[in-house]
């Protein structure tokens, strides 16, 4: 890879310990550059880059402990050593330079809240940069101060935690800084509640950065924001969503829905998860284990129960992940406590509180008119309490 090679040649002089940082060697813009290249590279895919990012950020750090004062009279150099602050780069390394430069109040102030950003004095940076405006910044900075500010915002004010995201993403298209202000935004918009721009935003995600290495929190986002928002999406959005993954991930988000669906008791979420999930497995003679336990969470019933419990039986401990073996295991005692007889021989004062709590939970099988949609929420509020339970019976 051309890109590759050429960053390599940059780390290669930047190691070279007869070229200084500044002067007739590389400027501290100029290296920042190249770290830039490589994140680009990291937000379109290539995860070989990571540690390639690494390692110029430590390069980069050694060389700018070395360069003198005056390199930063170039206004290029200064905005490039904060956006090394928020880059990642060390914050002792900014300290130790901000600290020497002779600065006017408001670059004092950005310098300020970005070196806070980069320690992880958050209401200090909130402080000091949430007043500042876009058209308060110079160009290069635009983009990466406004994902920092964004992230320092998310909280205390998403809806201009959101402006801000949007700016980064104009400014800065491509990159991996639209990657991560796109990606952050997603549980911003729950907290807004705006299901529409949760799908618009979730489909540029897919579309552009399914390859970066980040993409895992993405899917853990859009899995919480489902979650969050599940009176509010559309199946249809999640479709629209996930079609544009490749089947390994359309398989893996929708068995986490289904898992989340099912804890929190979304019958309708659940049912459709589930079966998607089964239609989206990766391989036709191999059946995901996850997909059958949510799959009969889903659709049991009091007809079906002993079915269900056999079936769940079937279903090996040791392939399940330890979270979903508790499921399972909590799935199992509610079918059996549904298909087995009284026994008035148990004394254990555990399992006859979950009896009781069955009985009021579960009513019998036999009660005339019960209505199956009471039957499955109940299953569903007795997943969480029999957790519990069967934690303090092994204590």
């Amino acid at each position: 890879m051309r890109w590759l090679a050429s960053v390599g040649a940059v780390a290669a002089v930047l190691t070279s310990g007869s070229v200084p940082a500044t002067g007739g060697g590389l400027e501290p813009y100029q290296m920042m550059r190249s770290l830039q290249v490589v994140q680009d590279q990291i937000a379109g895919g290539d995860h070989a880059a990571l540690p390639m990012q690494r390692r110029l950020l430590a390069i980069i750090d050694e060389r700018l402990r070395a360069a003198e004062p005056a390199s930063f009279e170039d206004r290029r150099n200064f905005n490039a050593l904060l956006i090394y602050g928020t880059s990642g780069g060390n914050p002792e390394t900014l300290q130790r330079l901000v600290s020497r430069l002779d600065l006017v109040e408001a670059e004092n102030r950005l310098s300020e809240g970005i070196l806070n950003y980069a320690r992880g004095d958050l209401a200090v940076a909130r402080s000091l940069l949430a007043d500042l405006e876009i058209p308060q910044i110079d160009r290069e900075l635009a983009a990466p101060f406004a994902l920092v500010a964004g992230s320092l915002l998310a909280q205390q004010d998403p809806s201009r935690a959101l402006e801000l995201y949007d700016a980064a993403r104009i400014f800065s298209p491509g990159t991996l800084v639209e990657e991560a202000a796109l990606r952050r935004s997603i549980p911003v918009i729950v907290e807004l509640q705006d299901a529409e721009r949760l799908g618009r935003a979730a489909r540029q995600y897919v579309g552009r950065f399914l390859r970066s290495p980040y993409a895992s929190q993405f899917a853990e986002a859009f899995v919480s924001a489902v979650i969050a928002l599940h009176e509010e999406i559309s199946t249809e959005m999640i479709e629209e969503v996930v079609a544009g993954m490749t089947p390994e991930h359309a398989h893996v988000i929708y068995l986490r829905i289904a898992r989340e669906s099912a804890i929190e008791g979304y019958d309708r979420l659940l049912a459709f998860a589930s079966r998607r999930a089964e239609e989206s497995k990766i391989a036709a003679d191999e059946i995901d284990p996850r997909t059958v336990l949510y799959a009969n969470i889903a659709s049991i019933t009091s007809e079906n129960v002993t079915e269900v419990l056999k079936t769940l039986n079937g279903i090996e401990d040791r392939r399940l992940a330890t979270n979903d073996r508790e499921l399972l295991r909590a799935a199992r005692k509610i079918a059996e406590s549904i298909v087995s007889p009284p026994n008035p021989k148990v004394n254990s004062p555990t399992i006859q509180r979950a009896a009781r709590q069955t009985d009021k939970i579960i009513p019998s099988s036999t009660e005339s008119g019960r209505d199956d949609a009471a039957f499955v929420a109940g299953i569903r509020e007795k997943l969480n309490s029999i957790d519990a339970l069967l934690q303090e019976e092994r204590l």
